[in-house]
């Protein structure tokens, strides 16, 4: 598959070619990555997570409860992909909802890993990694509550990139946790990710939590030898898997022959973060799922009154895994528990914000693994809570609302991609991107 860079340079008949040569090689695929290829005007081709809104087309949040239902407005994202020469071109398959680490939990089955398809691909946005790592797509678009861009990215060996909370408009995208949400590029590369993240970002008066900054263009101010200092969370590195552990290692010391500075922090337990994570994500999901009662929107299983209605309808439309966050959502919201879990919960979002602050005082970027393991075998993660813990590298990022890259650096012994990470400042992308591209070049991945 040609890279984006290369796709600005073909004209309108070259890339219609393309958008017929990209839906052969995904229904030949067997993996299960897109779950329809409609396009939506003309221009580079970008895949689409299904959560996020093209007007006319389907979106069901891979979820029964939504079926048949159609967007009836376009999500600020695809109107600035359209007018920078990209286009909306089918739909990516993801976990039910944005809930999930390994696209099993979808309406439509499991996303297979392009690199064993024994193994799953990652989560929420799998389809979108799985698609773009498989050579089926050219990049496409997905969405980061806890890690839903750069997990699956990692898992794929392909780069993942998730803006700082605000940079880019959430208007048009199914909301999941509003607090955390954020839609980002999923491409073959740190160029690719710069160049898409470009168009899709941006001020919107649509979006109220949209950030209105500066829009300074990243792509063409990259500069990958500028000299940055690197912090590493210590206590957090002996969580990962030995050959996480070994890669990382590898990777820090190119990285400081290269002549980045190394400066070594620590940070609090990651459980805490888990923690802190799972309460504040399913208190908004619950809130946020509550208008899908089989009346406002999409299927319905019919009940002998109003209320049976709304049971049978969400007994039936959400799959398990969502059905436990809006028991957990519940339970961290109900009276008598709220202080105790809820609160709590905001306060220690706090004090991650700050530990975060604290190291940016003396550190250009943050590196640290993105998974405690490579890609899992499917159905492997059975028990939820294993699910939640491979989260652990990932969710400080959302509730800190700080900008955060995927990049792949090497393989395990079963030639299972391994990623890592950089954390930023928020609205400091351009560091985070020269980064990332640094060590795309030392590391010099081969998928």
């Amino acid at each position: 598959m040609i890279t984006l860079k290369e796709a600005l340079t073909k004209n309108s008949e070259e890339l219609e070619e393309l958008k017929k040569q990209m839906q052969e090689k995904a229904e030949e695929s067997g993996l299960n990555a897109y779950i329809d290829s409609n396009s939506s005007g003309d221009g580079i081709p970008i895949l689409i997570k299904d959560n996020i809104q093209v007007k006319g087309w389907f979106v069901t949040c891979a979820s029964k409860i939504l079926q048949g239902y159609i967007a009836p407005y376009e999500a600020t994202v695809i109107k600035n992909l359209k007018s920078n020469g990209f286009s909306a071109f089918g739909r990516a398959n993801m976990d039910e909802f944005a809930m999930g680490s390994t696209t099993e939990s979808s309406y439509y089955g499991k996303t297979l890993n392009p690199h064993n398809k024994n193994h799953v691909p990652g989560g929420s946005s799998g389809g979108s990694a799985a698609a773009v790592a498989g050579g089926i797509a050219i990049a496409a678009l997905g969405s980061d509550t806890g890690g839903s861009i750069r997990q699956p990215a990692s898992y794929c060996g392909c780069v993942g990139m998730k803006p700082t909370y605000g940079r880019v408009s959430r208007y048009g995208l199914s909301a999941f946790a509003s607090s955390l949400d954020q839609i980002g590029p999923i491409t073959q590369n740190v160029e690719d990710c710069a160049i898409l993240y470009d168009a899709i970002s941006g001020y919107d008066e649509k979006d109220s939590t949209s950030a209105n900054k500066n829009d300074d263009k990243i792509y063409p101010n990259l500069n990958p030898n500028r000299k940055l200092t690197i912090a590493v969370i210590d206590n957090y590195i002996s969580e990962a898997d030995k050959e996480i552990q070994e890669e990382f290692a590898k990777t820090i010391k190119k990285l400081e022959d290269a002549g980045h500075t190394i400066v070594h922090k620590n940070m609090q337990n990651t459980k805490y973060d888990i923690a802190t994570y799972y309460i504040i994500c399913t208190a908004e999901a619950t809130t946020n799922l509550a208008r899908y009662d089989g009346i406002r929107y999409g299927s319905r299983e019919d009940g002998t009154n109003l209320s049976d209605t709304f049971l049978k309808s969400r007994s039936e439309g959400f799959g398990d895994e969502v059905k436990r966050r809006i028991l957990l959502g519940n339970f961290v919201l109900s009276s008598g528990y709220y202080d105790a879990y809820y609160l709590k919960a905001q306060k220690v979002r706090h004090l991650i914000q700050d530990e975060f602050n604290t190291i940016f005082e003396d550190a250009d970027l943050i590196l640290s693994p993105v998974t405690p393991s490579t890609a899992p075998k499917i159905g492997s993660m059975h028990d939820p809570l294993e699910m939640y813990k491979s989260d652990m590298y990932t969710i400080s990022v959302n509730l800190a609302g700080l900008p955060a890259i995927s990049v792949p650096v090497g393989k395990d012994s079963n030639n299972m991609p391994i990623g890592l990470q950089f954390i930023s400042k928020a609205f400091n992308e351009q560091t985070l991107f020269d980064g990332a591209l640094s060590m795309e070049n030392i590391v010099n991945y081969k998928s």
